[in-house]
This record gives C-alpha cells, sequence and structure tokens, in this order.
C-alpha cells in the first residue's frame, strides 16, 4: 500500500457527507460509525455500510471507524462491515497488542466468509491513551495488518487529565508524538497524526502539518474537505525539494564513478544516508506520479 496522506473522518450516518466524500480528491475516507454517530444513530449507521461500501472507488480507500475491542458495540460493528469494498478497520482507543490480535484473528475467521481475499483487510491503530503510547512500539508490531499508527490527541488530554488542547501551538504534545512516529517507523508504518480541530485557519492548520512532518510523521487526519488540499501539499515534496534531491543523487552517483565516498552539494557534504533520503523523496514523487 503506498502512502496515505489524508485521512479523513465521515460521519457514517450522514448520506449527503458520504456522497461527498466519493466525489473528492482524498486518500481515505474513514467512515465513522464510534464517536462521530450519536448513540441513537448506530444502526442506522451499520445499515447505511453496506451501500457505502459497495461503491465504486477509483482511487480513494475505504476504512470504518468501528468502538474498541471490548465494548459491546463491537460485535455488531464487525457483523456490519467485514463486507465487499471494505479496504480496512480504523481501531480506537488501542492500549495493547491483544486489542490489534482480537480484530485480526476475526478478520481471519470471517473474512473468506464474506466475499474477501484473506489478509485483504488492513488496521489502522489509534493511540488515545498513556497505556497506548507505552505500549505503541508492541501494538506496531502486532499484525502484518496494520498499515499505521494514528495519535488521537483529544482522548489522549483527557486520559493526561489536561484542561485542554494547545493546537494553536503547533509543538504541543511534543513527546507524545514524536514517540508515535518512533514506534510506527520500527515497524515501517505510517504515522497519522491528530485532526486540527479548527477548520476556519488554513495557516495553522498548514504551520500543525508542516511540524507534523518534520517530526516524521506520513499523513494527517483530517475533519473537512476543505483540509484535504493542505495536507496534501504539505506531505507532497516540494519542486526545490525534488530538484535539490535529484541533485544530490547525480552528483553522488558521479562522484561514485571517480571513487569517492562523499561529495558537496550546494556548498553542504553529501554522504551515503543523505543520499538515500534523497532517493526516498524521488521514489515518492515516481509513487504519486504512477498513482494519479
Amino acid at each position: 500500500m503506498h502512502i496515505m496522506r489524508s485521512w479523513m473522518f465521515v460521519p457514517g450516518h450522514q448520506q449527503r457527507m458520504i456522497d461527498k466524500a466519493y466525489e473528492l480528491k482524498l486518500d481515505v475516507a474513514m467512515f465513522d460509525i464510534e464517536d462521530g454517530v450519536p448513540p441513537g444513530e448506530k444502526n442506522t449507521a451499520r445499515a447505511m455500510m453496506a451501500e457505502t461500501l459497495a461503491r465504486p472507488s477509483d482511487r480513494m480507500l475505504r476504512f470504518v471507524r468501528i468502538h474498541p475491542i471490548g465494548s459491546k458495540e463491537i460485535e455488531s460493528d464487525l457483523s456490519a462491515v467485514i463486507r465487499p469494498g471494505l479496504d480496512g478497520l480504523t481501531l480506537t482507543k488501542v492500549n495493547c497488542p491483544e486489542d490489534v490480535f482480537q480484530v485480526s484473528a476475526i478478520l481471519d475467521e470471517r473474512e473468506e466468509e464474506a466475499g474477501l481475499q484473506r489478509g485483504s483487510v488492513r488496521l489502522l491503530a489509534t493511540i488515545e491513551s498513556a497505556r497506548g503510547l507505552i505500549q505503541a512500539p508492541a501494538i506496531a508490531a502486532a499484525s502484518p495488518r496494520l498499515v499505521g499508527l494514528m495519535f488521537g490527541a483529544e482522548d489522549f488530554a483527557m486520559d493526561l487529565g489536561l484542561f485542554n488542547v494547545r493546537q494553536d501551538e503547533a509543538s504541543d504534545f511534543l513527546y507524545a508524538r514524536s514517540a508515535l512516529v518512533v514506534a510506527a517507523a520500527s515497524e515501517r508504518l505510517q504515522a497519522i497524526d491528530r485532526v486540527y480541530l479548527d477548520i476556519r485557519n488554513p495557516a495553522g492548520l498548514e504551520e500543525d502539518t508542516r511540524f507534523a512532518r518534520d517530526l516524521g510523521f506520513t499523513g494527517k487526519a483530517l475533519i473537512h474537505p476543505a483540509q484535504i488540499e493542505v495536507v496534501e501539499k504539505v506531505f507532497h515534496p516540494t519542486d526545490a525539494e525534488v530538484a535539490h534531491a535529484q541533485r544530490v543523487v547525480e552528483a553522488f552517483e558521479a562522484a561514485e564513478v571517480e571513487g569517492a565516498g562523499a561529495v558537496a552539494v550546494d556548498g553542504q557534504m553529501v554522504d551515503l544516508p543523505v543520499v538515500e533520503r534523497a532517493r526516498h523523496v524521488l521514489q515518492l514523487v515516481s509513487e504519486d506520479a504512477s498513482n494519479k
């Protein structure tokens, strides 16, 4: 699965928003049947998933955000959404590897019966507690179905007993966000950053997203279509970054031919780790072109 940068929550009980999601240039729609749906609308949302997942989608992946393992809602959720068209599940409030083990085991039992290829449903684990963060490296290693870890800032703040979340400061939750990135990277998974709640502040969203990218996040959770363009722009290499990467690779390869192990590019010394980062940038550009 190639890098997915924009992960938007879509209320699973609102047909208008579901329809809109299919019109967007979006990497992943996370159809929400958990916190984004009022208690009295849960069954409506589950029933709507059949038609929602059956719709064709050329590029956008369809994940469904379900209730936590161990909740009274989980069996009804899984029965409703394990069906053709489901690309993945967003697991909520993941506290330990066992949470992932249980969902993986259920999928192993039910995929083929539901008309899905065995192992095809992927998982995104949301870290929303202190315990989950401490267990994040083990959670990341829990299943080959996992594609990433996502940071749930609001529930994490509640678990820590914080009075508020300072989203106007891009560096808030620095330790937690960094730790999640490291845990995801340890298993070569994607790291998806928290949502930015102020949908009327694109400048703030861009600052927060750039900070997340600099920490090592590869994507961001969204709550509004207006946020997609900003997030996609920030997480794609800029023209300047691509040009620099090309110069680095070309200069290093030329130096290798001459038997040199390092070379100066734009006044800075370049050795193999720098070259590998440059090659990664060019690979991202190539993958983006092939996925259009």
